[in-house]
């Protein structure tokens, strides 16, 4: 079983996102239209990775605002956040 971080929104997950270094801008620009604040890291690999936790709940609202910006769903993960943390120690 794995562990997982739960409250009233549901689990908190990681969400990660990769994009090429040129729609970093205007990614960050659909994420600061979230309803809700994020606090996003950004990674720079051959892709750029911006990740952020946020609770499942409002993954919908997220991927509606990446798809109203243009931005493809596919580049969308939903990670358990605590087996990404464990991961990256």
């Amino acid at each position: 079983m794995i562990a997982s971080l739960t409250g009233i929104e549901g689990e908190l997950v990681l969400v990660r996102i990769g994009v090429e270094a040129r729609s970093l801008e205007d990614l960050l620009e659909a994420l600061a239209e979230a309803p809700f604040p994020l606090n996003p890291q950004i990674y720079h690999q051959p892709q750029t990775i911006v990740e952020f936790p946020a609770y499942s709940s409002r993954v919908p609202q997220i991927v509606e605002v990446l798809n109203r910006r243009g931005f493809d769903p596919n580049q969308i993960r939903i990670l358990n956040l605590l087996e990404s943390i464990e991961r990256t120690n």
